[in-house]
């Protein structure tokens, strides 16, 4: 009878972790976690900023187009889409609202009669970027 208790002792204690075990694995990952979240927030903040200097790029474009084929730039963004140049205006990934800072043209003595246009866009985040110039100067 004793022999049974002292293999029913034995499997119980060989069968779990203990305190000690537990405690070590999870500051483990607690470590691994610390590293991995910054990288994982750096490289997701990489990847919007690309895709803002690609919409810029693109809507940039997209009003020198409109400039070159009408010899004036568009009174708003929506102008863009109606013409045909742009499908849909792009979300700023920054703000995530398709609502840009729209820069105007500046009166032209050489065409008195012209009304002013959108020449340019920014961002309307207030966020800095990584490159130190917030996105609204971009």
């Amino acid at each position: 009878m004793i022999g049974k208790f002292k293999r029913a002792s034995r499997s119980r204690e060989s069968s779990g972790f203990t305190f000690i075990e537990m405690v070590i694995v999870i500051v483990m990952l607690s470590i691994l976690m610390a590293i991995a979240v910054p990288v994982y927030l750096a490289q997701l903040r990489s990847t919007r900023e690309g895709v803002l200097k690609n919409n810029l790029a693109t809507m940039r474009e997209r009003l020198d187009q409109y400039r070159a084929d009408r010899n004036k730039y568009p009174s708003s963004l929506q102008e863009l889409v109606d013409g045909g140049y742009l499908r849909s205006l792009p979300e700023d990934p920054m703000t995530g609202a398709n609502e840009w800072e729209e820069v105007y043209s500046d009166y032209d003595p050489n065409e008195p009669d012209a009304e002013p246009g959108i020449f340019d866009i920014h961002s309307r985040s207030a966020e800095t970027g990584s490159d130190g110039r917030p996105y609204s100067e971009w």
